[in-house]
């Protein structure tokens, strides 16, 4: 018998159950966000009414693939600029000269201690963490960005410097270690104006380690979108 044939019916079901198109791919929160983006820009321009946004939106909520997500924009020019299978450029590998200052905007210091940033708190451009015999938790996962490039100089010396990020920003790994750890999780947002979490520095004989945390995102990302929207309107309706 010939290994090599094969039913034809049988080919034919395989052929059927093979792997989904994009568009059958289920949809995530990011491009969820990226289509009300783009919903809202088409209000601000007046190509959408109040009602036909809303509608759109709550659509957009209950969409399960990135199919039916498309069904929502196909007619606005914005969804043909950039296609929903496209991914956006990557962050920059280092920040962009002059953005981020030489002196630290914050220091965390802990020396035979422990110290922490957490919770809802303004990440500075630049943040100093020194861990001497003592251990850094930095988390940013429900802090608030003022700025788009954040830099954290790390030096873990007989210590550690754990450093947690929200889900959709970009996170990138800059430094060393020395008879140390030094380790970042590379991260590429899916939002062209998230922003990027640079670390840099150096473990010495200690550990450096930055990470996403699941489940948390920036909120005000949309929040500074949906401010542009409403200046757009106040523009367009005279206010």
């Amino acid at each position: 018998m010939d290994l090599q044939k094969q039913d034809p019916q049988k080919q034919d079901l395989q052929k059927q159950q093979g792997a989904p198109t994009a568009s059958e791919f289920r949809a995530s929160d990011a491009e969820r966000d990226r289509i009300a983006d783009i919903l809202h820009d088409a209000l601000a321009e007046g190509r959408l009414t109040a009602d036909e946004h809303a509608e759109r939106v709550e659509g957009v909520l209950r969409a399960k693939t990135v199919g039916e997500l498309e069904i929502f924009i196909r007619d606005l020019p914005a969804a043909h600029r950039r296609g929903p299978g496209q991914a956006p450029s990557p962050a920059p590998h280092r920040p962009t000269a002059g953005a981020i200052p030489i002196e630290p905007d914050d220091t965390v210091v802990a020396v035979f201690s422990g110290a922490v940033r957490k919770g809802r708190w303004r990440a500075g451009r630049r943040i100093h963490a020194y861990a001497i015999f003592g251990s850094v938790e930095i988390d940013l996962s429900e802090a608030l960005f003022d700025h788009q490039q954040v830099v954290i100089k790390s030096f873990a010396i007989f210590g550690s410097v754990d450093i947690r990020v929200p889900e959709n920003v970009s996170l990138r790994g800059m430094g060393g270690g020395v008879l140390g750890s030094f380790e970042v999780d590379t991260l590429d947002s899916g939002e062209p104006e998230a922003p990027v979490v640079y670390v840099d520095g150096w473990a010495v004989l200690g550990s450096v380690e930055a990470r996403p945390r699941r489940g948390k995102v920036v909120a005000d990302i949309l929040d500074r979108v949906q401010r542009k929207v409403d200046k757009s309107l106040r523009k367009h309706l005279g206010h």
